[in-house]
């Protein structure tokens, strides 16, 4: 019999599974009200719209292209889309800036494939998208905790990363309406950031697979926009913009891209060649055609249902937590923070929520490099209707109540 374990690289001790996904079979019983994915609406999706795309495709000139094997870099037609897009946040690129990805959650594994080797430091958000950490954390880092808010001081980083062998190679956050807090970073934040990794030289990976779905306030410029802004252009920037059209037009066709120098890109594709060739040129295509056609007024529709699914929650969190309960108020995205009582524990809470109560969430310490963060939890509004919502946070603010109170 064989042993496996002996024959694993060292690096799989690391990988671990995904809570969140896990969590997303709960989204099958019909009793409970979910919380937990953070995932679009699929009553919202333009199916109507992909499937005159593949028909158009597939019934014209263009299949036999379509169905073949594509460049690694990726479809021409979608490139000039999201060039022309990039231009509308403020960055002038083109085409050789450009990198299709399987999601951006493929993206995210490539950065850290090029950037990373063992015993290299990485500066995240606390807490940060727990993606993130799965697709850097096979390559045998060390995460440091990022401060937008705080006095950020290069030198001390640099010490605690020579200390351990390494060196920092770039600084990971969502700028937008992040996963999973739903906070987004004002300007001074931004530039503080960017002042940091060049006195650190290492680089920015700027992760925006929210960045359309904003419902309040102004919209912040792009770290990358701002990176070029006061670099001379996208050729000397250091910041990495991480796209997905997941978050807008569709989960399903696994289509992501990453903007950055072209000297970038061009290692990122060698290791999209050793990947797995190109994404497939079919859902590309049809991407494309969708995007061209109907990205605005798509993201306009969903962005007003949820606005309104996003207003429920805070004013149902309002009537229905109990004193020593926050929560975050987010301009844009998907998700709402909260944190409990110092003395709750969201895991716990969990098992009895899903029985009791019949409500899902996603415990914190998930998204906590050290696993930290106990006492916090994120919702997701995305997916249920205001009804559902009303219902779900008070049967959830009941349950807290009842165990703050059983803890006295």
């Amino acid at each position: 019999m064989t042993t496996w374990d002996s024959l694993y690289a060292r690096r799989a001790t690391r990988m671990r599974a995904s809570e969140i996904r896990e969590l997303l079979k709960l989204l099958d019983r019909p009793d409970v009200i979910s919380f937990a994915g953070g995932i679009p609406d699929p009553a919202l999706f333009p199916a109507r719209e992909f499937k005159q795309a593949y028909s158009d495709i597939l019934g014209g000139p263009e299949a036999e292209r379509a169905l073949q094997y594509g460049i690694s870099e990726g479809s021409i037609r979608l490139r000039q889309w999201i060039v022309e897009h990039m231009g509308e946040l403020g960055v002038s690129c083109n085409l050789e800036n450009i990198l299709i990805t399987s999601g951006s959650q493929q993206g995210l594994d490539y950065i850290g494939k090029l950037f990373l080797s063992e015993d290299d430091t990485a500066l995240v958000q606390w807490p940060t998208y727990l993606g993130a950490v799965q697709a850097f954390n096979a390559y045998e880092l060390h995460f440091e905790r990022l401060e937008p808010r705080a006095n950020l001081e290069a030198r001390d980083y640099l010490a605690r990363a020579e200390e351990k062998g390494g060196a920092v190679k770039f600084a990971y956050l969502s700028p937008d309406f992040a996963n999973p807090t739903g906070l987004s970073l004002d300007l001074e934040e931004r530039k503080r950031i960017l002042s940091l990794a060049g006195d650190l030289a290492c680089a920015v990976i700027e992760d925006a697979p929210y960045q359309s779905l904003r419902y309040d306030g102004e919209p912040v410029r792009a770290m990358l926009a701002l990176d070029c802004d006061c670099n001379g252009g996208i050729e000397n920037s250091r910041t990495l913009y991480c796209g997905s059209f997941s978050k807008s037009l569709s989960p399903g066709l696994r289509l992501g891209w990453i903007c950055a120098a072209s000297e970038v890109i061009s290692r990122l594709v060698l290791i999209k060649q050793a990947s797995d060739l190109n994404t497939p040129v079919l859902n590309q295509e049809a991407m494309a055609r969708v995007a061209e056609t109907k990205f605005e007024s798509h993201t306009a529709r969903t962005n007003a249902i949820y606005r309104d699914r996003r207003d429920a929650m805070l004013a149902a969190l309002e009537k229905h937590m109990p004193a020593g309960t926050s929560w975050t108020r987010p301009e844009g995205g998907m998700f709402i923070w909260v944190e409990l009582p110092e003395e709750l524990d969201a895991s716990d809470l969990l098992e009895r929520s899903v029985e009791t109560a019949k409500v899902a969430f996603v415990p914190g310490r998930a998204f906590h490099p050290d696993g930290s963060g106990g006492n916090t939890l994120r919702l997701s509004f995305s997916c249920a209707d205001t009804g559902k919502i009303e219902q779900g946070i008070s049967r959830l603010g009941a349950l807290i109540s009842e165990t703050v109170m059983s803890r006295q």
